[in-house]
């Protein structure tokens, strides 16, 4: 049993570490996101910017995919209610942030894969449906600036709010991996942000 979850995490780990934002640009349009662009993040927002939509979006349904398989395939032949399965979970955003091919210099910001993750434990979708909740009210209701603090917003009230509906125990210690490695992703260039322009807006009709 124990190997199985030792291969799971490394199947996730290895998918996570697929960086499709970098080498889906790079082959098909000569374009490398990680010199482009100012935060050199290889992830789907800077494929859209750099690289056009259509790239853009194939890199984000790569970056979906990359979580949901190997989670969705530990998830139907382990079950979800042991422990390591939390490791699993955190496998492709940790592969995604720190890749064996550059380690985390070289590694993105775990977002889009997240997502990918949390779609793979369907039909059990409580935790992805928080996520999406807590994205869209600090996008769309109380505008959270610069991004990088809505995201670490966004994933502190994730985790919280994972804990409090009382999610699973192992799927909860996922969203805890998962937010620490995104908010470690996080936090050089919150430290950079210009003046610190931190604002919440909110939308008013």
């Amino acid at each position: 049993m124990i190997l199985r979850y030792i291969f799971y995490f490394l199947l996730a780990y290895l998918s996570g570490g697929i960086m499709f934002g970098y080498w889906i640009p790079k082959i098909f349009c000569g374009l490398d996101v990680r010199e482009m662009s100012k935060d050199g993040n290889p992830g789907t927002a800077n494929a859209f910017t750099y690289a056009g939509p259509a790239w853009g979006m194939l890199v984000l349904i790569c970056d979906i995919l990359k979580g949901f398989l190997p989670v969705h395939l530990a998830a139907g032949e382990l079950g979800t209610e042991q422990m390591g399965f939390a490791l699993i979970m955190a496998g492709p955003v940790i592969g995604h942030a720190c890749p064996i091919q550059g380690g985390r210099e070289k590694g993105g910001k775990g977002i889009a894969v997240t997502f990918g993750v949390l779609a793979g434990l369907y039909p059990f979708l409580d935790s992805l449906e928080l996520l999406i909740f807590w994205y869209l009210l600090f996008s769309l209701v109380i505008i959270v600036n610069p991004h990088s603090l809505r995201t670490g917003v966004t994933y502190l009230c994730w985790l919280v709010s994972s804990i409090l509906c009382k999610i699973h125990p192992s799927v909860a210690a996922g969203t805890f991996l998962i937010s620490a490695v995104v908010l470690d992703k996080h936090k050089e260039e919150l430290r950079h942000t210009e003046d610190r322009k931190i604002s919440f807006i909110f939308r008013r009709n």
